[in-house]
């Protein structure tokens, strides 16, 4: 049966993708003088998802991979799928994944012939390209000067200029002064970006609405900038309402050729970083699309650009679009585009890395169905999106196939770092059209099953269900303007979680104590019953669930039966059931009052976790005492660490007077910026870190004396 299966997906892929097969064999007859032998084995300068995915495509080339790692990263993912790995030094990516010498030092040892960057770390660094190119190794990138000209934004955009593409208004000169920068704030107009020139991933970025914050947003943006790039110069530039983010994916090679593969739609955002992206762009005409491909390529060719790259746009509401800046790497997204064209871009980047042509003419590169790519994040989207870390202890996915993909790099009990980015998944799907691939996105993202850390899986849910995200009208203020419904405020449990937690446990306590009854000699002991009347659990017993700060009460009375009558305040349910497996996945199916209700259940020491497709509830258990802590002393008041991370300045100091939203420290945790600020005005009392100091997730930062209490 399986096998019948597998050849129906065999099918409809081939059906779906004939085209592929003929571009395919065309592309076989382009081959450098050197020929593709050249590339026979690759290391990949990088980790996570990215690293995995290069893996999986050169091992389908034939190529051998070689991975380097992190003391944190070494039982990782990445790791075990290396046909070889090296170890390249401690955790923070200073001292590993950005150390050149390091990685050039394993290039040479493993006898590599080309580097694969993937994206962040060394995959737009000028240096490391010229690097390679010293070394006789193929940096599988564009040229280092098309890095180094569209690395600079400044830079970046007077060549666009000059090419006839368009730009945005905004200085970027080589003044640098505050006052220099601020006034050009004020020539054109805010609000306005305020953008690092080596800037990415929304690093080094911020909006300044009025000339009030401009220097606070300036300083904030320079210092982010210089831990990420070493290098905080800045451009400012007019800040579009409501744009929309669309990329176009372009791939040039070694003999003058350039394409492009369409547009991506990555307007909705949160922290200036990508959260959802989709291909094609929603209401995008085949003129504008075009015209955008066209420019791209424009853009391509003025740089005389090698390999893949993305060049991203703003447009406004009437489609007129800006250059904003140019990605010399693969991107994250680029998913997205390989399932609306049948292409594989990693694969398309070794071949040209090794002297071959594109394989693929602009004409015979055809645009087919919808995709979309959810980005899955330990982050808290009720917090601000704060990223977070710790250990996957349950990670289930729904299961891929032609027109689904998992792209990870963590597998269940593993941990999500706090040295890195928090990102544990992408989840790509393609469907025929926008509202089929729409609806698969939401089936799978209910499959997506995470416990042992908080996630964004719940939120992407609300948004892909959105109607106005389903109608296509999307930009980059999405969220904010969508907030209310976005992030509705939670009701209480409904009756039927607790009466299936509930089951969950009782069924838990009965297949230990049927295991001891198995193992033991004493088949007679009352503590090898679960029926409810071993000694100390009556006939009918109390249970106490928690519904977040809320206690639920619940009355159970065993019947002889073997189902259960549960009461909650003035209803009483009748419920029975059972807990299956599927080897990796425990399921309850219960019956409540003669309605069958099926969940993935999964039960920890301190809460049960529910998944079904009508979404995913956390009842917690109750603690005994003796293992809930000694509590605190009590709120001292101040602003404790909402995650692990590194002090990186503090503003104030004992005896200073702060108001309300006063910055008092900056945190870098998870490669970003967080800025910790008052939360009540007040005098401070003790600093506790200091700079360049590690704050652990909930320590106290700095005690704070209120202004009541001071006068009283």
């Amino acid at each position: 049966m399986a096998a019948v299966v597998g050849l129906a997906l065999a099918a409809e892929w081939r059906r779906r993708r004939a085209l592929i097969w003929t571009w395919v064999t065309k592309a076989t007859k382009y081959t450098s003088a050197a020929g593709r032998s050249n590339i026979e084995k690759v290391l990949v300068a990088n980790r996570g998802e990215i690293a995995c995915r290069v893996m999986r495509t050169a091992r389908k080339m034939g190529v051998k991979s070689v991975a380097v790692y992190s003391d944190a990263d070494r039982n990782s993912m990445h790791v075990a799928m290396a046909d070889e790995a090296y170890c390249i030094g401690p955790a923070p990516s200073q001292q590993s994944y950005l150390a050149m010498d390091k990685i050039m030092q394993v290039a040479k040892k493993s006898a590599a012939q080309a580097i694969h960057p993937g994206y962040g770390f060394l995959s737009e660094n000028t240096e490391f390209a010229e690097l390679c190119n010293q070394e006789g190794i193929v940096f599988i990138g564009p040229p280092s000067s098309a890095i180094r000209d569209m690395g600079i934004k400044s830079t970046s955009k007077a060549i666009m200029s000059a090419a006839g593409v368009p730009v945005v208004e905004g200085y970027h000169g080589e003044d640098q002064s505050d006052q220099c920068l601020e006034d050009q704030a004020k020539r054109i107009g805010y609000p306005v970006m305020i953008k690092a020139v080596r800037g990415g991933g929304g690093k080094g970025m911020r909006i300044a609405l009025s000339d009030k914050v401009f220097r606070e947003q300036l300083e904030s943006a320079r210092r982010e900038a210089k831990k990420s790039f070493n290098d905080d110069a800045m451009l400012i530039e007019k800040f579009v309402d409501n744009p929309r983010h669309v990329e176009v994916q372009v791939f040039g090679d070694q003999h003058g050729n350039a394409v492009y593969l369409f547009e991506r739609d990555c307007s909705v955002q949160r922290r200036h970083q990508k959260i959802i992206e989709e291909a094609p762009g929603p209401g995008i005409t085949p003129e504008v699309r075009k015209k955008l491909g066209e420019a791209a390529v424009k853009a391509a060719k003025a740089v005389n650009y090698v390999g893949a790259g993305t060049v991203e746009f703003i447009m406004d509401s009437k489609h007129n679009f800006y250059f904003m800046e140019m990605n010399t790497r693969l991107q994250v997204e680029h998913p997205v585009t390989e399932m609306i064209t049948g292409t594989d871009l990693v694969e398309w980047q070794l071949k040209i890395a090794a002297g071959e042509k594109i394989p693929l003419t602009q004409e015979e590169i055809l645009l087919k169905g919808h995709a979309f790519e959810a980005r899955i994040y330990a982050e808290d989207p009720n917090n601000n999106f704060m990223p977070g870390a710790g250990p996957l202890l349950h990670l289930s996915t729904p299961p891929s196939d032609s027109c689904i993909r998992i792209e990870t790099g963590v597998r269940q009990g593993d941990e999500v770092s706090i040295h890195y980015d928090p990102m544990i998944a992408k989840l790509v799907v393609w469907a025929e059209d926008r509202q089929a691939a729409l609806r698969k996105l939401r089936y799978c993202l209910r499959q997506y099953n995470i416990v042992g850390l908080s996630t964004n899986v719940d939120f992407l849910l609300n948004l892909s269900g959105h109607p106005e995200f389903e109608a296509g009208n999307v930009h980059t203020n999405f969220i904010p303007q969508h907030y209310d419904e976005l992030f509705p405020s939670k009701g209480a449990i409904s009756k039927v979680s607790l009466c299936q937690a509930a089951l969950g446990l009782i069924l838990r306590e009965k297949m230990v104590t049927d295991t001891f009854r198995l193992q033991s000699e004493d088949k007679f002991s009352p503590f090898a019953s679960s029926n409810g009347r071993r000694i100390n659990i009556p006939y009918v017993r109390n249970l106490t669930l928690h519904d977040g700060e809320n206690n639920v009460n619940m009355t159970i009375t065993y019947n002889h039966d073997g189902s259960y009558d549960m009461q909650m305040q003035d209803q009483c349910l009748h419920v029975s059931g059972c807990v299956s497996s599927d080897g990796d996945s425990d399921y309850i199916k219960c019956s409540i009052n003669g309605v069958v209700c099926k969940s993935k259940i999964v039960i920890l020491d301190d809460a049960i976790h529910l998944f079904s497709l009508e979404g995913s509830e956390r009842i917690g258990l109750p603690v005994p005492k003796y293992l809930s802590g000694a509590s605190s002393a009590g709120d001292q008041g101040g602003a404790v660490a909402p995650m692990t991370g590194t002090i990186e300045k503090v503003f104030v100091k004992a005896g200073d007077k702060v108001q309300a939203g006063d910055p008092l420290v900056v945190m870098i945790a998870m490669k970003m910026e967080h800025t910790i600020r008052a939360p009540k005005s007040g005098t401070i009392k003790k600093v506790h870190y200091q700079e360049g100091s590690q704050a652990n997730r909930h320590a106290p930062l700095v005690e704070l004396v209120e202004e009541e209490a001071e006068s009283q």
